[in-house]
């Protein structure tokens, strides 16, 4: 099962992914920030990060710099609604700089985050894979 770690400050944000997430059919665990992603990856690793970019302690793109150094294989989707439809991209893209393998911008739909995961995985969503 693949396993997914969704790091957001916005605990509705991370509840909601969570549980749209495990009904796909995917383990997920949860983290307020990029230093408890960080940490919660060191101690069982997780095979995609899914990161908002701004966060209060430590930043998305602080976790997405850290995960490439220390978790090269780790898929990474970044995700951000910015202050503003220009300077989400400008964000976004400073986020496939730092090592996203793909970006989503604020608000997206359910389908667009499953099509990303399928992306960098190159699976299709469990639940799927069990309907074939």
């Amino acid at each position: 099962m693949t396993r997914l770690l969704i790091a957001d400050d916005d605990s509705d944000m991370r509840d909601s992914m969570r549980l749209l997430l495990e009904r796909a059919g995917y383990e997920v665990g949860l983290a307020g920030d990029g230093a408890v992603a960080l940490e919660l990856q060191r101690a069982r690793p997780f095979d995609v990060l899914i990161t908002d970019i701004f966060m209060g302690e430590a930043d998305g793109l602080r976790a997405i710099e850290s995960f490439r150094r220390e978790f090269p294989a780790t898929r990474i989707i970044a995700m951000s609604g910015g202050s503003g439809r220009l300077q989400s991209k400008g964000y976004l893209a400073a986020a496939g700089v730092a090592g996203a393998d793909a970006t989503l911008r604020k608000p997206f739909a359910m389908a667009t985050l499953l099509e990303a995961l399928g992306q960098v995985t190159n699976t299709a969503a469990p639940s799927s894979q069990s309907a074939r």
